[in-house]
């Protein structure tokens, strides 16, 4: 049965963004517009694509059935293309990509300036979120996670400092009034400063490694924040002395580097391997991905400095 392309390119955007004003805005045209595509999409085909409520849409059983396949198809159809205009012009067209917070403040920025500058046809969008998505059902055409279990067809890259740390650190008030831990443990007697992902779990439980032996701690919550979007405001509770905070090395290194913050238990701190870029394989790479690609794996990284305890057998 013949479908027209930009009725099933209408449905994707309203089915992967939730909703019809939601899909306009980044789909460039109106939700009534939209919303008629769909409309004469499900005419044609006989069956209904989409629940509508006033608060949300969803795809039906065959809605979902269609998005499955519908969105690599179209993926293909894009990236070739894409690859016609990359001869005639050049790397052009749209990237979108989600990540999760911390890789947006601390990975990106080292990437984003430099590959704009080198791709100026090259428009990227980019969605931080800390919920694991499917990144094609979703309109992205790749994602960044760290340390995923992800699908045999997917594809991944690494991307920014392939070992990073947790970094444990308070303000020098705030110890001297509880004290300088000489042992993870000790930190349970420290009011700290946690946060809650938007499924409902806390950033717990704090995890210590050292000469092999790993330490895990349910430390006490003296402020909760959503690691979504308040992140930045547990880290100055913490330079204003509420609790120790637990979070990524390079989140927190220019307040250790001044002072205001003071490590604390840094040769027990983690490391872990850092984030990797991840795209289906079931699709052919849009130029503007594939050059995204290429540029990231130009990058040069450094990595921290892990300090190796003297005493292997203390604590």
């Amino acid at each position: 049965m013949n479908a027209d392309l930009s009725d099933l390119n209408a449905f994707l955007a309203v089915a992967g963004a939730r909703g019809f004003r939601e899909a306009s805005r980044t789909a460039g045209t109106s939700a009534s517009t939209l919303s008629e595509a769909v409309r004469r999409l499900e005419s044609r085909l006989g069956v209904r694509l989409l629940h509508r409520t006033t608060r949300s849409v969803t795809p039906t059983e065959a809605g979902a059935r269609l998005l499955e396949r519908l969105g690599p198809a179209l993926g293909e159809v894009a990236a070739a293309l894409g690859g016609v205009d990359e001869l005639r012009d050049g790397v052009s067209g749209t990237l979108r990509l989600n990540v999760p917070v911390s890789a947006a403040r601390l990975v990106m920025p080292a990437i984003l300036p430099g590959f704009l500058a080198a791709h100026p046809g090259v428009r990227v969008e980019v969605v931080a979120e800390d919920g694991f998505v499917d990144v094609l059902a979703s309109g992205c055409d790749a994602g960044i996670r760290y340390d995923e279990r992800l699908d045999q067809d997917m594809i991944a890259v690494p991307i920014g400092p392939r070992v990073q740390r947790f970094a444990t650190a308070a303000a020098p008030a705030h110890l001297d009034r509880f004290g300088r831990p000489e042992h993870p443990r000790a930190l349970l007697d420290h009011p700290c400063i946690l946060g809650r992902f938007a499924s409902g779990r806390l950033t717990t439980p704090w995890e210590f490694e050292r000469a092999g032996k790993i330490v895990r701690i349910e430390p006490q919550a003296r402020l909760v924040v959503g690691v979504s979007g308040a992140i930045d405001l547990g880290v100055e509770a913490a330079l204003a002395g509420a609790g120790v905070i637990h979070l990524f090395e390079d989140w927190l290194r220019p307040h250790l580097a001044n002072g205001s913050l003071e490590p604390v238990l840094e040769d027990w701190w983690q490391p872990f391997s850092g984030p990797f870029l991840y795209h289906s394989s079931r699709r052919l790479v849009p130029p503007p991905l594939r050059a995204f690609i290429d540029h990231v794996r130009a990058k040069a990284w450094s990595e921290p400095a892990v300090t190796t305890p003297p005493d292997p057998a203390a604590g």
